[in-house]
């Protein structure tokens, strides 16, 4: 059986990536030192995962930088660090049903009443500009009020008061549907908070294309290959993951909008822009020994890699459907591991770079450019890619324009009332039956020899 808890998965880390873990026992402060430590340590080539003891005020010990890097993943989901998106593809298309249990360790501690206060967690101010602190690490579960099949998902929590919490609905999913459905019925909408679950799980809700009528608990199951045990809440028919650190329960209040924001989003941007929806808490249950998870915020690796995974996924089960010729599909980080899409193809005929950023824009709208590449070119190196941008791409001919596409809310460049852009396809491959100049390269037996003789110089790599 696997261990399916965000605390197993700290304690396997801490076991066998000892180098991806950093314990850290001199106090912080709340406001802002724990996002601004996984900052510096990014400046300086490292994202590991970090625990920090000693929370100045808080009781509750903080964890972050659960999904800072493609090695802590690869763990997560027991498979090579350069399969992530394969692997991801492939588990996700089978569904596992979730398992349900009675008791859950969550259960151990309930605070209701006067005793309920959202103020004692050691919610984090990840940047200055912050209108205030926020959970980012909550994953919210609620049901479809007209189907009664449950969703889960990331949505920043701003912190408003001991019972309060603002909510920002922006992705325009499941999660927005539901709310929309309960409030033309007049109605609030039940839901549950959960704060630290293991970083499968968040893989799972990161899943976007799957049938109406399947779980996201159903998707987290196949990752864990095992089904995904859950228990139910007490003030709602909602299932949580029996595993999770602390669950609060409440509801998204209809025909209720607060202001909310500003927030450091992934688009490395403060985000003035939000949903300005209202959730209110009536109880807290949490371990006696309760970790509390937060995700750093704005470009941070452990904010927007395991997004940049799974449309990595998703865009490569699109495109594999019609162009079995498709290899490979990268969304880097630097473009903020959403907004970008590089396809590499083995192309066989003209048109077939045009189907696949059409394909990739189509399933994944929060991605505006999508940039197609030969076979000879490395997807992950973002200066061999602009290489073959320079150098094969024909403004006239290899440029496509698609006006009034749907984007993300929190894009700055979409427009701020209906959220559409204009999104940009490139073909930057070579025409096909043409010759075309020959690329320049280095043999591997010619990179052995010189490794050689700089090896017997002591200049080593």
């Amino acid at each position: 059986m696997v261990d399916q808890t965000l605390r197993g998965f700290i304690a396997n880390i801490e076991a066998n990536l000892p180098n991806e873990f950093l314990r850290i026992n001199a106090p912080v402060k709340r406001d802002l030192d724990i996002t601004s430590t996984v900052f510096e340590l990014e400046r300086n080539g490292k994202s590991p995962l970090l625990f920090f003891e000693n929370v100045e005020g808080f009781d509750l010990p903080v964890v972050t930088n659960v999904a800072g890097n493609r090695d802590l993943l690869s763990v997560a989901l027991n498979t090579p660090a350069d399969r992530l998106p394969i692997t991801y593809r492939e588990r996700c298309q089978g569904y596992l049903p979730a398992e349900t249990v009675n008791d859950a360790p969550w259960q151990e501690v309930m605070l209701e009443g006067d005793a309920l206060d959202l103020r004692k967690l050691p919610i984090p101010l990840h940047f200055a500009v912050d209108a205030a602190p926020y959970i980012t690490a909550g994953q919210i579960a609620a049901r479809d009020p007209e189907t009664g099949i449950d969703t889960i998902g990331f949505h920043r929590l701003m912190l408003k008061g001991k019972n309060k919490l603002g909510l920002s609905i922006h992705s325009r999913r499941r999660m927005f549907e539901f709310h929309r459905r309960a409030e033309e019925r007049g109605e609030p909408l039940p839901a549950v908070i959960t704060i630290g679950v293991h970083p499968v799980h968040y893989m799972g809700s990161m899943a976007y294309h799957y049938p109406p009528n399947v779980r996201k608990y159903d998707i987290i199951g196949a990752l864990f290959e095992e089904p995904y045990r859950v228990a139910r809440s007490q003030t709602a028919d909602i299932e949580v993951p029996a595993g999770a650190e602390i669950v609060i329960e409440g509801k998204i209040l209809a025909d209720t909008r607060e202001p909310e924001g500003p927030f450091g989003e992934f688009t490395g941007y403060a985000s003035y822009r939000s949903t300005e929806n209202i959730f209110i808490a009536d109880r807290i249950q949490m371990r006696a020994d309760a970790i509390f998870h937060s995700v750093a915020s704005g470009t941070a690796a452990d904010h927007i890699l395991v997004s940049s995974i799974s449309r990595e996924a998703e865009i490569l089960n699109s495109l594999r459907r019609n162009l079995p010729n498709v290899l490979a599909v990268h969304v880097p980080l630097c473009t903020v591991g959403a907004l970008m899409a590089i396809v590499q193809i083995k192309k066989t005929a003209e048109g077939q770079p045009k189907q696949a950023i059409m394909a990739a824009l189509g399933t994944e709208f929060y991605v505006k450019t999508v940039v197609v590449v030969d076979e000879d070119v490395d997807i992950f190196n973002l200066s061999d890619v602009m290489w073959a941008v320079s150098t094969r791409t024909r403004a006239d001919k290899d440029v496509s324009l698609i006006h009034g596409a749907m984007g993300a809310i929190l894009d700055p460049t979409s427009d701020p009332e209906t959220h559409t852009l204009t999104k940009v396809g490139i073909d930057a491959t070579k025409p096909s039956g043409k010759d075309f100049a020959e690329r320049l390269y280095i043999s591997d037996e010619q990179r052995a020899r010189v490794r050689d003789i700089l090896a017997r110089e002591n200049i080593t790599f």
